[in-house]
């Protein structure tokens, strides 16, 4: 069926939106920590850290008054006793190696950061209504009514307030999250040789430019090997490269028996049995493509993006390179990076940068869309779905922010009969596939140095730069509804 373009535009708007809200949160609160020292924050001289800062971007917030404000923020902190989010960090670890000024510069951007993320998930709240489970979707479209002269639809003081919140999200992720990234990574380079890992990379064309989805504002496909000259692109909802050649296995899975089927051919009937590195050892499923594992995310997106010439994604992919070694430079390292540096632990962190910039112009460009359909006089945003009778099979994907989504169902007469989602964190956290090749997290720990087994930071690294959800990976139901847990509501 086909949906309005009005539909299309806000649903593009609310994916890039939340995308760049989920991208700026896991760098600095769920990533950064992993190398970057707070407690070495505190000895850092705030001029120093606002000339370092000034030589690396434009941004205003980088003064040496902002960044002694920040550092006495960390000093009440310390001083409290109470480090929250602070407490459980691997401070004063050998494998952390950052100057206390560049140290004390990431945390001043953490603090600033949470403006910055707050701004840009009420766009999500606005059209969307909650976050992240968004209320306005439909089979259809949208449940957003276009009416310029009411003040509870969708109107112009909305969208320009929208257009407001986007606008003022933009410099920070040009000038302090991209710089950030960049300077951290110039400043672990040799975290461009660890953490490769499975290096077929899979993603999802996203944001649709017409009502059927056959165009797309972001390119995706599949590069096998890390080749980018091979890459072969995914081009509408109805592909069949994509369709066929998506597989899972649970020869290694704790599911009843031993099979790697097409998503439509699935069950899940759990068998829970030992831990057996040899056999069955994880709850999640083997997710293959082409018979091979594939890592998804935004380095797997960008890299698509590049590979497809998408040229906002080589303008940007070209900017944090180059900044990184603008401060390999300024540090004396005649040590580079490029392209092929992207295919590591660092790289992963820095193409989710780069993906949360390509977002942006896309939001951007699809709010001016929106405004100019509607200011043709075309209001509709959702189409009535017909149900057709018999056997139906369906499947969707979307490019999320941890990766390619697909869903997989098969309708008998109106009612569900079967029904498989592969996630994002399903394709990267996947035990060995029935050929026991292994998933990408296993795969990228391989040959990971470790400074102090007791205090593992250098997995840490590796695995969060994957931003992993285990529970999007594996979804659980008691069938006999036994009370887990009772919650007050007061």
């Amino acid at each position: 069926m086909e949906v309005p373009l009005n539909a299309q535009y806000i649903r593009n708007i609310i994916m890039g939106a939340q995308g760049i809200f989920d991208h700026i949160v896991h760098f600095y609160y769920l990533c950064a920590l992993d190398w970057v020292d707070i407690v070495s924050a505190l000895k850092a001289d705030p001029k120093k850290t606002s000339a370092l800062a000034e030589k690396l971007s434009s941004w205003p917030l980088n003064s040496p008054q902002e960044m002694r404000t920040a550092q006495d923020r960390l000093k009440t902190f310390v001083n409290s006793g109470q480090l929250g989010v602070f407490a459980t960090g691997y401070w004063g670890h050998p494998a952390m190696k950052l100057p206390p000024e560049v140290n004390l510069l990431a945390a001043a951007h953490y603090l600033q950061a949470f403006e910055y993320q707050r701004k840009i998930n009420k766009v999500v709240a606005i059209l969307g209504s909650k976050t992240p489970h968004i209320q306005n979707l439909a089979v259809g479209g949208v449940a957003n009514p276009i009416n310029l002269d009411n003040q509870s639809a969708l109107n112009m003081e909305r969208l320009l307030y929208v257009k407001t919140l986007i606008d003022g999200i933009g410099d920070f992720i040009k000038n302090v999250y991209m710089v950030d990234v960049a300077a951290v990574g110039a400043l672990y380079a040799d975290w461009t040789t660890y953490g490769k890992g499975v290096t077929n990379y899979l993603s999802a064309p996203d944001m649709p430019l017409d009502t059927k989805g056959t165009k797309f504002e972001l390119p995706g496909g599949y590069i096998p090997g890390g080749n980018i000259s091979k890459f072969n692109p995914i081009t509408s909802f109805n592909d069949d490269f994509f369709k066929k050649n998506v597989k899972e296995s649970i020869k290694h899975s704790w599911y009843k028996g031993d099979w790697n089927r097409h998503p439509w051919e699935e069950d899940t009937i759990p068998e829970h049995t030992k831990y057996d590195e040899n056999k069955k050892y994880s709850w999640v499923k083997a997710p293959n493509f082409d018979g091979k594992p594939a890592q998804v995310g935004p380095l797997a997106n960008v890299l698509c993006m590049y590979a497809a010439g998408h040229k906002p994604a080589v303008k940007h992919a070209t900017t944090v390179l180059d900044t990184a070694n603008a401060v390999l430079s300024l540090v004396g390292s005649k040590a580079r990076v490029n392209v092929n540096s992207l295919h590591s632990t660092i790289g992963r962190i820095a193409g989710r940068s780069i993906r949360c910039a390509v977002l942006h112009d896309a939001v951007v460009s699809q709010w001016q869309a929106l405004v100019d359909n509607i200011g043709k006089g075309d209001t509709a945003t959702f189409n009535p779905p017909v149900f057709p009778k018999g056997e139906q099979k369906g499947f969707s994907f979307h490019e999320a922010p941890r990766g390619i989504l697909s869903h997989w169902v098969i309708i008998q007469d109106g009612k569900i009969k079967n029904y498989q989602c592969v996630v994002p964190s399903t394709w990267n956290a996947g035990p060995r596939n029935s050929e026991d090749a292994l998933g990408p997290y296993e795969a990228s720990l391989v040959g990971n140095p470790i400074a102090d087994p007791e205090k593992p930071l250098e997995v840490l690294r590796t695995v969060h730069s994957f931003d992993p959800c285990l529970a999007c990976a594996i979804h659980m139901v008691d069938t006999k509804s036994k009370e887990i847990v009772k919650v007050k509501a007061f």
